[in-house]
This record gives C-alpha cells, structure tokens and sequence, in this order.
C-alpha cells in the first residue's frame, strides 16, 4: 500500500462526459423516473385494493414492483442531482447505494427464476398449480431472495469499505457500484475482480439456465393448445424473455467481464441500463397487458368517478 493512500470522507460523481446534452438526459432520466414510478404504484395498489388478484402470481408482481421502485429510486434521483448541481456524495451514503444496487440485482436474478418456474407450472400443470404455487411458497422465495442478496453482497461491501485511496476519490460514474470503487482504489485490480465475476457467473447464469428451461418447458406446453392461445402465449413469452434479456445479459458484460476494454461511459451505460430500463418496462409486460389487472384497473376508475359524480350531486 502506498503512504499516500487515504479513506475519502466524501466521494465525487463524475459520470457526465458531454455537458452539452445534460438537458436531454436530464429529461430522458425524469422522464424514465416518472413512468417507473407511475406503472409500478398503480400495480401495487391494483393488486393491494382487489382481492380476488392476490394470488401467488400476483403477489410475485408485487414484490417485482417494489424491486423495481426500490432500484430506481436508489440510483435515478442520485443521478438526476450529480448530473444537475451536487456531485459530491458522502462515503456512508456511497456504500449505501453500493448494497442496494448489488442486494437489489441478486435479489432480481432469483425473483425471475421463481416467476418463471410459476408460469411453466400454470400452463403445464394447471390442475396441480394451487396445490404446488402457494403463498406460502411466494413468502418462502421473497425471504431467500433477501437472504441470498445479503450473504453474496456483504462480503464485498466489507471488501470495499476497506479499501484506501492514492490517486483520487473521483467515481467515474453516476452511481457506487463494486468494480468502480475497486478501479480506481490503491489495490490490484484483478484480485479484487476475479472472486466477484466468479460469483456473479454463478449467479447470473444459473438462474438464466433455469428461466430459459422453464420457457423451453412452456413452448412445448402451448403446442398442444389452440392456435390462437398459442399466439398469446408465445408473445407472452418472447415478451418477458426480452425483459429478461435486457437485465442479465448487460449485468453479465458488466460483472463477469469487466476487463474487456470498455470505457467509463460504456461500463456507465452498460451497467445502468438493466437497473432503470426493466423497472420501466415491468409493470407493462408483467401485469397491464394482463386481462385481470386491466379490469381491475378500470373497476376502480369507474367506481372513483361514479363515486366523484355522486359527491357533486351531493353537494
């Protein structure tokens, strides 16, 4: 270790190269924001306010949802004030973020599997299914979801927050992620990197075998169905495959193989994009493309507005 080194008190978000555009992504990053929250607060309430969507799938959306708002709540507002006026952010709060980005992503890898494993048990044993997906099953896997975010992701936050510093405390990102900490801390790089992409390998693609499986076990279930549910259930698929794809596969350039050359603005994009675009796109595909849910949303509009009418005539 080098006598100069040191433990910032403050670290500072570098993560805006072309200041020219900081309108546009500031506007881009509000806009994202505004529908990630709109789309999965309307999801929760849907769900909450009816009793007859919560069920073990839908409580799966539920928890997905709160993932979600969660994630981009953690890493959009951080990045909308770096990018507007304060760079500057505490070393708590860095290690904060740290965790709940990371505990958030394990958390997610083993929430997909488990809503995969729902939906090929629903369409392949569909009389069997109340008897195998429970409730208790939903609490079961949300508890091991957390457990395991907190046993792979500690160890690493411990890693880190030992880390010294010798040449800067500048992050060269819009948020505090692992490898950004580790490259520009005074330790050598590859030791600090090969134990986490070997864990993140695991992580990542177990789960991703395990969903992929499941969908291949689904395509061969709606084979034997009419060509019109057939149609539905392969949009449905390809559909959440997309979503699925759009998570695990930058996590996997990012984590697995963070030395292949890619600048500071690629890992930036490369890393943020399945923490705010799926949170995005999840409250569409997983629930209001779905029949019930939009019945129950409009349940609940036209009974708000024939309650407002009431109200007027009331008055």
């Amino acid at each position: 270790m080098k006598n100069n080194s040191f433990s910032p008190a403050v670290f500072i978000l570098d993560c805006l190269n072309h200041y020219e555009q900081r309108s546009f992504i500031t506007a881009v990053l509000f806009l994202i924001y505004l529908v990630t929250l709109v789309g999965n607060v309307l999801v929760i309430l849907a769900i909450s306010l009816d009793h007859q969507l919560q069920t073990p799938m839908y409580f799966y959306i539920i928890i997905l949802a709160f993932i979600d708002l969660t994630c981009s709540t953690n890493i959009i507002p951080r990045m909308l004030c770096a990018i507007l006026y304060d760079r500057v952010v505490p070393n708590a709060a860095c290690f904060t973020q740290l965790y709940t980005v990371h505990h958030l992503e394990v958390m997610q890898t083993f929430l997909l599997t488990f809503m995969a494993y729902d939906r090929y048990v629903a369409i392949a044993y569909p009389l069997r299914y109340a008897s195998i997906i429970t409730n208790k099953m939903v609490a079961a896997s949300f508890i091991l979801s957390n457990v395991m975010g907190f046993i792979v992701v500690i160890p690493f936050l411990v890693l880190v927050s030992d880390l010294e510093f010798c040449r800067t405390n500048v992050v060269p990102f819009c948020m505090c992620d692992y490898v950004t900490m580790v490259r520009i801390a005074c330790v050598d790089y590859i030791n600090y990197i090969i134990p986490s992409s070997i864990v993140c390998a695991v992580l990542l693609l177990c789960p991703l075998a395990t969903i992929l499986f499941s969908y291949s076990m689904i395509v061969q279930a709606v084979m034997k169905i009419s060509k019109e549910g057939r149609k539905k259930a392969f949009s449905t698929c390809l559909t959440h495959l997309m979503v699925v794809g759009i998570f695990y596969v930058p996590l996997f350039i990012a984590y697995v193989l963070p030395s292949t050359g890619k600048t500071a603005e690629e890992y930036n994009i490369i890393v943020i994009i399945p923490c705010i675009i799926p949170p995005m796109f999840n409250p569409i595909i997983y629930s209001l493309r779905n029949k019930e849910m939009k019945n129950s949303i409009l349940k609940k509009r036209n009974a708000t507005i024939k309650d407002s009418s009431l109200c007027h005539k009331s008055s």
